[in-house]
């Protein structure tokens, strides 16, 4: 089944061009089934990108998904044109009174700073504690992941002594959780970024359950019991070209990066990098979708009960 997008989305003319099946609006209003409502809090600089790559993977299950984009009030994000947030942006004030099936928490590029004094720290709190009431589960990503286990678990995030860069490998720990259902024995995903949490921090706190890791870039996944909230400290939806473009522009300002780890051929950067991690992305999404969403939502998502799992 297709993802329902908005009809102008730059996503819409990508994805079309993969073969992906997507619903526009018109049609969408013809079809007597309701979709899956799903919000996307966008946090990242390239907001097209990031709105591209997770909706080709929202796309990849028999489901009907309908996708809405928020991003905080106030922050004018350098990367995106201000035409394109005014089109199909809407802000926490324009869907607080409804109910979503699932939401999605991207990550950000504040790691740098502490919680507190991120711009638009006090509004991510909100919306993470309306999401308990208003949202069946919740898909925190990469630092929206950290900022999710602090927020509701306290769980701190610390310095790496350099940027956590490439692609890795990494095991189910929980095989039982249907987060992994079909998951291979090693699976690869894409990191990028400067900070972790720590596995004795994670299992202080009863309610959390570490579901998959790395032993080079730690703790993976981890989800409360219900899965009504879900922590991914990677980058699964990552495209073949986005370490890449995070690596040349890094050089090109002088930062001090390292070639991403099993990223390029021979450890080559003159050759194009291959992709090792998309099935297993295909697989997670499309796991979420159908058994942390699908599965147990209500179908009148007025009658969604509240999440008790909590420090």
């Amino acid at each position: 089944m297709p993802i329902r997008i908005p009809n102008e989305l730059p996503a819409v003319k990508t994805l079309t061009e993969e073969n992906i099946f997507v619903m526009t609006e018109q049609r969408a209003m013809t079809q007597d089934i309701r979709p899956l409502k799903i919000l996307l809090l966008n946090l990242m600089p390239t907001k097209i990108a990031t709105e591209t790559q997770l909706s080709r993977l929202l796309s990849n299950t028999p489901l009907q998904v309908e996708l809405e984009l928020i991003c905080p009030q106030g922050h004018i994000p350098k990367n995106t044109p201000q035409e394109h947030m005014l089109a199909f942006y809407r802000h926490f004030a324009d869907v607080k009174d409804f109910n979503y099936d699932g939401m999605v928490i991207t990550g950000a590029p504040v790691e740098h700073l502490p919680f507190e004094e991120v711009s638009y720290w006090p509004e991510l709190c909100e919306i993470m504690e309306w999401s308990r009431l208003h949202v069946h589960s919740t898909f925190h990503i990469c630092w929206g992941a950290q900022a999710g286990l602090y927020y509701h678990y306290g769980i701190e995030k610390y310095p790496l002594e350099k940027k956590l860069f490439g692609v890795f490998p990494h095991v189910v720990e929980r095989r039982s959780n249907m987060l992994f259902r079909g998951s291979d024995d090693v699976f690869m995903v894409p990191h990028s970024r400067h900070t972790t949490i720590r596995r004795e921090d994670v299992e202080r706190v009863p309610e959390l359950k570490i579901l998959a890791t790395s032993p080079e870039a730690g703790i993976y996944a981890l989800s409360t019991e219900s899965g009504r909230q879900i922590f991914i400290t990677g980058h699964s939806e990552y495209d073949a070209g986005t370490l890449e473009q995070e690596y040349l522009r890094d050089k090109g300002q002088g930062k001090p990066i390292d070639m991403p780890k099993n990223y390029y051929p021979g450890d080559d950067d003159t050759q194009p990098p291959k992709v090792t991690w998309r099935s297993s992305a295909n697989l997670l999404y499309s796991n979420w979708l159908n058994y942390f969403v699908y599965q147990t939502t209500p179908f009148d998502l007025r009658q969604l009960p509240p999440q008790r799992e909590r420090r």
